[in-house]
């Protein structure tokens, strides 16, 4: 884990903004006029998707992807000035929040400013042409990190950034070598100390295919080394195997409880049922009832929270990332639901805590956060469904500090209606 990382990250809730899609001008005003509302919801952090110009050689749809990037110390004219940058970045501090930006250092756009000025910097194909890795992300050629002088020019790039942000979310950060990572921490931790990195690790799968084919790719326990937070993807497929059928509750609940042993004790993971590469929580869960409590038990994990803009008022659509796609903010609103789980989230004993995740009959997870001598329990019917569920806690009347409703635990159990409960008990 890096060595300056706090467990205080797990109270954390990080908000997903794509500038393009946030509103219907698609600027950095329209998000700054956005922010009291996303202050209100619970937000602690911004994460912006990249905000810099997009290339236009092999962009895919009408105005491409925000990760081709094309000049990494630029920003998107769509989206409005440096200047307009700054003052949204300013008001994000005035919040009291703190804001990110998504750093894309694996590839470029295939006219970008580095590929005209340094194209020794790039991966390079048997033939001598530019290439990628990956073969369907045609859109983007891959940076060469042999070249020492590209580490250089890259640190630069991100104390320039770091001037006005508080943190980098580093997209497929695996893919980049992890000396370069140290390297560029302990550089910006001295433009702006407690900078905070959030690496996109890819899933398991990904990495033996990458590993196979003779190219190097990190795992979590190696990001760990250089980042304070790392993505769900090591078990986020275990999720959606367990939605499609594939596998048993147990089994994800089992890989939960595992990372609290693979992984440093300070590990910080990033929780999230939907993300900009993932299908919205709405579409994914139909069912109110089941949707409900998954997105109660996103929460209540041990990690930082994520929400993706639209999360909080029902979206099903998941906006493209090559056209002009806004946010539908029309849909069920469902701001009190966020506000009381991003109050949750700030509850002491989500932190630092010793976390274990249990699957039960009925399909029913149950997890706790125990401290010294106090514990926090959650039960989520994930089906929705009314069920007794048994827990480890006195019985008694206890408070859920979902809905301030009352819970009975008796002879060890406690009836649970088909919503979520949350509640503090003594060890």
């Amino acid at each position: 884990m890096a060595e300056n990382t706090g467990t205080a990250c797990q109270n954390q809730v990080i908000y997903s903004v794509f500038v393009r899609n946030h509103t219907p001008e698609g600027t950095f005003e329209g998000v700054r006029r956005d922010l009291p509302r996303i202050k209100a919801l619970g937000a602690d952090i911004i994460w912006l998707l990249p905000i810099h110009p997009i290339g236009e050689k092999s962009r895919k749809g009408s105005l491409g992807c925000p990760y081709a990037i094309r000049d990494y110390r630029g920003v998107n004219p769509e989206y409005g000035a440096l200047d307009d940058f700054r003052r949204l970045a300013d008001d994000i501090h005035s919040l009291g929040m703190r804001c990110i930006i998504d750093v894309v250092y694996h590839h470029t756009s295939p006219d970008s400013v580095l590929a005209a000025e340094h194209p020794e910097w790039f991966f390079h194909k048997a033939d001598g042409s530019f290439g990628n890795k990956v073969g369907d992300w045609s859109d983007i050629i891959d940076l060469d990190y042999a070249r020492r002088e590209l580490w250089g020019y890259q640190i630069e790039t991100l104390k320039y950034w770091a001037s006005m942000v508080d943190g980098f979310r580093c997209d497929v950060a695996s893919m980049v070598p992890l000396a370069f990572w140290r390297e560029a921490r302990a550089a910006v931790e001295a433009v702006r100390p407690g900078c905070l990195w959030l690496a996109e690790t890819v899933d398991p799968g990904f990495i033996a295919t990458l590993r196979g084919m003779g190219f190097d790719c990190l795992s979590d326990c190696q990001v760990y080394e250089a980042f304070d937070l790392c993505y769900d993807y090591d078990v986020y497929h275990l999720f959606r195997d367990y939605l499609d059928g594939k596998i048993p509750l147990e089994r994800y609940a089992q890989a939960l409880t595992q990372q609290e042993v693979i992984y440093p004790a300070n590990y910080v993971k990033l929780r999230f049922l939907e993300n900009h590469d993932q299908p919205r929580a709405e579409f994914l869960l139909p069912d109110a009832g089941a949707l409900l409590n998954w997105t109660a038990f996103s929460f209540f994990q041990k990690g930082a929270a994520l929400i993706y803009a639209g999360q909080e008022a029902g979206c099903t659509h998941l906006p493209s990332l090559f056209d002009k796609d806004a946010v539908d903010w029309s849909g069920p609103d469902r701001t009190a639901l966020f506000q009381r789980l991003c109050a949750l989230k700030k509850h002491p004993l989500m932190a630092g805590s010793a976390y274990q995740v249990q699957a039960l009959p009925g399909d029913v997870l149950r997890a706790v956060h125990r401290g010294a001598d106090r514990q926090l329990t959650g039960v989520f019917s994930v089906r929705g469904r009314s069920v007794l569920a048994a827990v480890d806690a006195p019985d008694g009347w206890y408070e859920n500090l979902l809905d301030a409703g009352r819970v009975e635990v008796r002879d060890g159990r406690v009836s649970c209606h088909g919503a979520p409960i949350v509640f503090e008990a003594a060890c």
